[in-house]
């Protein structure tokens, strides 16, 4: 019972970490404009995303641009763009794997694959958690680095956006490897039990 328990615990927060890395891909608010110096009192705001950047006026108009060609991005919003639709397929094809594995569940009942289906499952979703962790620590930095550079003037940099702060959030949810909970207990452990 505890097995299950846990188990539903870790797909559950698993899930989650796939929903958060979801959102965190299609926001446009992973760059946002900072105010600092004589650019404190501004009527427009701008965000970057991956996807598309926006402007929002102080009237309450919000407008969107799609970025047109891939080509015409930098590379580094290429590559950014790569991981975290791979870190979305990954944790989608892990919680459809943890699902089948997982103790609760009729499919597979009975085969000796079940287990390994269930550590794979696990095992996808850390790694989905890596794809976005390492995606958000390198806008992350590329802003703070940006930021504090002086060769840009001072309307033109950006501070870290809220789905920097989802990526991050969504990323650390996955539950860390236990191998007792995925059927690799030890002897000594299930003697314990008894």
């Amino acid at each position: 019972m505890a097995h299950m328990v846990v188990q539903l615990m870790g797909f559950f927060l698993g899930f989650l970490g796939l929903i958060g890395t979801v959102v965190a891909t299609v926001m446009p608010h992973w760059r946002s404009t900072a105010y600092v110096g004589s650019n404190i009192i501004t009527s427009t705001s701008y965000m970057k995303g991956l996807w598309m950047e926006c402007v929002s006026h102080s009237t309450g108009i919000y407008q969107c641009e799609v970025h047109r060609s891939l080509l015409a991005l930098p590379q580094d919003l290429q590559a950014a763009r790569a991981l975290m639709v791979l870190s979305c397929v990954t944790a989608a094809l892990a919680s459809l794997v943890s699902a089948v594995g997982m103790k609760c569940t009729r499919c597979a009942r009975g085969s000796p694959a079940k287990n390994a289906l269930a550590v794979t499952g696990g095992v996808s979703f850390i790694s989905a958690g890596i794809l976005c962790l390492v995606t958000v620590s390198w806008t992350a930095g590329d802003v703070i680095r940006d930021f504090h550079s002086t060769l840009l003037p001072v309307g033109m940099k950006y501070e870290v956006g809220f789905a920097v702060y989802v990526g991050f959030a969504s990323s650390l949810l996955p539950p860390p490897n236990q191998p007792d909970v995925h059927g690799l207990a030890t002897e000594k452990g299930l003697k314990a039990r008894q």
